[in-house]
């Protein structure tokens, strides 16, 4: 069976020069090089294909962005957050363009999935407001929530439609600046915590154990070997059967980390543990 992973890179480099309307599945496999069977054998439609393409790229950038507000220092935290975001970006910005111009175009479920993504992204943002700040910004921590939204994806706009340069370490800079200005100056709440709450009624729900072994499972088939893929199956075992301790699930899961593919899974387990 061709393997998910290259199906979603090449169908990528198509979506991203035609968008996603205008890509038949036709042109996919004769991109691919293999027949519809083989593309039907590892995803039932293109809207499938387009909603792993999202998971691939956002499940990234979401353990990136955890990663970095719960290892950060706290003087850096801000910067390294930034920075992450528009160096992640400007890496995959062919895709993000797709995203950006023609997320009103997919359907129902796919916009889930985007929003699902947003949620996360919403909550890790929350925790590195109340690292950074505290008690101080408590009633306008949700404007600050969206002021920061906004600047993440204004600048991204400039960017990604506009084909120009931009310094991103002089960028993440500036907007160190402007946020610190904001939350120190800010004064009127708008958003309260039950409005916040209200607009996020689809509550993000956590994996349960046996979702997780079976995401793992998963992953497993997509490593041959290696230390990757002894920490997966110790990993496993150990959410089968507790028998490991906290620091060395911990290192078990910095082992993963940084492997193609395995941010994901590793963010999962990181919020499972709760470290």
């Amino acid at each position: 069976m061709v393997k998910k992973q290259l199906i979603m890179e090449k169908a990528s480099e198509l979506f991203a020069k035609q968008g996603f309307k205008a890509t038949s599945v036709q042109q996919i496999t004769e991109h691919c090089g293999i027949s519809k069977g083989a593309l039907y054998l590892s995803f039932n439609s293109k809207d499938e294909l387009i909603s792993s393409i999202i998971d691939h790229y956002m499940s990234q950038v979401t353990a990136n962005f955890d990663y970095i507000v719960s290892h950060s220092d706290k003087e850096d935290l801000l910067y390294d957050f930034y920075r992450e975001y528009y160096h992640f970006f400007n890496k995959h910005a062919n895709i993000a363009k797709i995203f950006i111009k023609e997320t009103q175009s997919l359907n129902e479920e796919l916009i889930d999935r985007m929003r699902y993504y947003n949620q996360l992204h919403e909550k890790i943002i929350l925790t590195m407001i109340d690292r950074l700040y505290g008690k101080k910004v408590r009633d306008v921590k949700y404007d600050l929530l969206y002021c920061i939204k906004k600047l993440l994806n204004m600048y991204a706009e400039v960017f990604l439609l506009n084909d120009i340069y931009l310094d991103f370490n002089v960028l993440a800079q500036s907007l160190v600046e402007k946020t610190n200005i904001i939350a120190e100056n800010i004064t009127i709440p708008f958003i309260t915590k039950q409005q916040y709450e209200l607009l996020n009624f689809k509550k993000v729900k956590d994996l349960s154990k046996e979702e997780l072994i079976h995401l793992l499972d998963e992953t497993i088939k997509e490593i041959e070997s290696g230390l990757e893929r002894e920490s997966i199956l110790l990993l496993k075992e150990n959410l089968m059967e507790t028998n490991l301790s906290i620091a060395i699930v911990k290192g078990l899961i910095e082992n993963i980390r940084n492997y193609p593919g395995c941010e994901w899974i590793a963010y999962l387990l990181r919020k499972y543990y709760e470290l």
